[in-house]
């Protein structure tokens, strides 16, 4: 099963980044996703930006995900 997650970007320098996944500090490949700029939200999987995200949605995946998760540690 493969899982990508809504984050933030925060900076990109060339191709390489930082996104914050639900307040963690990710970095990440930018390579396919090239047009994204600080501030977009983005899917990202195994350390790539796979596509940009709409912020509504992604608003509402990290809600979902954080109830599905919620007590399980």
């Amino acid at each position: 099963m493969c899982l990508s997650v809504p984050g933030k970007v925060i900076e990109i320098d060339g191709t390489k980044g930082t996104v914050d996944v639900a307040g963690n500090t990710v970095e990440t490949d930018f390579t396919v996703t090239p047009d994204v700029q600080p501030g977009d939200w983005v899917l990202v999987h195994a350390g790539f930006a796979i596509q940009q995200y709409d912020a509504d949605e992604a608003e509402a995946t990290l809600r979902m995900l954080r109830e599905a998760f919620e007590g399980t540690e």
